[in-house]
């Protein structure tokens, strides 16, 4: 068979992590008929993947991405453009996090963030989407923290959150988040201090907006919380396993065509989360 007549599933910060197990469990899920691409920043360790994938009994493939790079990002859509036609699955697991302990000053974390985690994934978003086919799969790597910072904020800002939002607002509000971590003023705007937390709120929100905007026959997109899991992003502290953390990101990639639900949503093992203010919110 021709190489487009395969299947293609991309999954963004891949060669280890919650990203290594999403691709495993979609190759032995998704089989032959399939390209399954791992991705991260730095070809050697993408190597180190693949062999490591194919000692598990899994055959993917390689494509180098770092979503901070628009030139590489704009490479790999165009690989996948000449090479397949389009994309079936888009898993976006990239995202970076400063450790609780870090002593880098909260306006550069918040940057930092926000940059990586909403505008780079965003940025997958925009180049990668109109190669979207029928009944494409899209699933954004989200967090509880999200949560946890709605629950956090001042009355005022929870109530604009939880109104519907374009792709427009949501921006603004993120380069306004930052905008204020380098003035010193995020408490005034009854923000909580969380860098991580606020990036997954745009998160959030961009996944709204987009399975409000984004057109197509069947295409679903959803974001998800993988739990606490035992990646170096935690420095190995969650109790879950990389492949636990995979099976929500693994079970939205892989929604049967037709689905009504959950389309535009945030789940937490495999259960929707409603966006919403809760008055006795824990953090999982």
């Amino acid at each position: 068979a021709m190489a487009s007549a395969l299947k293609v599933a991309v999954v963004t910060g891949s060669n280890k992590g919650i990203g290594f197990a999403i691709v495993e469990q979609l190759c032995k899920q998704l089989g032959s008929s399939w390209a399954v691409y791992v991705t991260s920043r730095d070809e050697a360790r993408g190597a180190d993947a693949l062999s490591q994938l194919k000692q598990r009994g899994v055959e993917p493939r390689f494509h180098q991405l770092d979503i901070d790079s628009q030139e590489s990002v704009d490479r790999l859509a165009a690989y996948l453009k000449g090479t397949y036609g389009g994309l079936d699955i888009l898993v976006n697991n990239a995202g970076i996090a400063y450790k609780g302990d870090s002593t880098a000053p909260f306006a550069e974390q918040a940057e930092v963030t926000i940059a990586t985690n909403f505008w780079s994934t965003l940025r997958v978003c925009d180049a990668l989407f109109p190669l979207l086919k029928p009944h494409a799969r899209v699933v954004h790597l989200c967090s509880s923290v999200s949560d946890m910072a709605l629950n956090k904020a001042s009355p005022e800002l929870q109530k604009k959150l939880t109104q519907p939002m374009s792709l427009d607002e949501v921006k603004q509000l993120m380069s306004d988040f930052v905008a204020r971590a380098k003035a010193g003023t995020v408490q005034e705007a009854g923000w909580p201090q969380t860098a991580y937390g606020v990036s997954k709120v745009g998160v959030r929100l961009m996944t709204y907006a987009q399975a409000r905007d984004v057109k197509g026959d069947d295409i679903v997109i959803n974001c998800c919380c993988p739990g606490y899991v035992d990646t170096d992003m935690t420095s190995h502290k969650g109790p879950k396993t990389i492949y636990e953390g995979a099976d929500t990101p693994v079970y939205l990639a892989t929604l049967p065509p037709g689905i009504k639900q959950p389309i535009g949503e945030h789940l937490y093992e495999r259960k929707v989360v409603p966006w919403a203010v809760k008055p006795d919110f824990k953090f999982v």
